[in-house]
């Protein structure tokens, strides 16, 4: 019968007490990367601009005005902790798009997949939601940079064809009042 043997090892507890430390930090960084260059970028966004909550299969894309940030979070909380700081910016608000092949993948295909739709349904129940095919949202972002801003924030979910598109509009201004706007230029007022 072999023995394991004690070892005390002085300031061992220091030791364990720093790499806790360096961990919990190290965790909380990743946690607030995507937030914390959200809250940065948001002021200088406006309407156009895109915020896309990719799944983890998001593909780089080479645009410059596309820029990618790997948050190593959930894909829920990303979209909420956005839509939150979307919400709470009084000059922008949040236009939803989905991959109208989300409501066709399924649970055999992805398993986990019928919690994620419910749990998304759930965070977006009081929004105007909008679908678009995966490809044409993709080409959307690509168009959309080559004149304006496009933020990915990657998260770590790994169920296709989940990520959630934002364009931003402005958010003390609609298209009703545009449309007033326009007609009376015509009238010549």
């Amino acid at each position: 019968m072999t023995r394991k043997r004690k070892t005390f090892v002085p300031g061992g507890w220091s030791i364990i007490l720093s790499v806790l430390l360096l961990m919990i930090g190290l965790s909380a960084g990743c946690r607030t990367t995507g937030r914390g260059r959200l809250w940065r970028i948001l002021p200088k966004m406006g309407q156009r601009n895109w915020i896309v909550v990719a799944d983890s299969a998001y593909p780089a894309q080479n645009k410059p005005g596309i820029e990618t940030v790997v948050t190593g979070r959930g894909q829920l909380e990303t979209v909420r902790a956005v839509l939150d700081a979307v919400d709470d910016a009084p000059h922008v608000k949040p236009v939803v798009y989905i991959n109208d092949e989300l409501d066709n993948v399924s649970e055999v295909d992805a398993p986990g997949i019928r919690a994620y739709r419910n749990q998304l349904g759930l965070l977006l129940q009081n929004r105007t939601v909008r679908t678009m095919p995966n490809d044409r949202l993709i080409t959307t972002m690509d168009d959309a940079a080559e004149m304006f801003k496009v933020i990915v924030f990657k998260t770590n979910i790994t169920l296709p064809y989940t990520s959630v598109f934002i364009e931003l509009d402005c958010g003390y201004w609609n298209a009703d009042a545009e449309k007033r706007l326009r007609n009376k230029m015509r009238q010549g007022n």
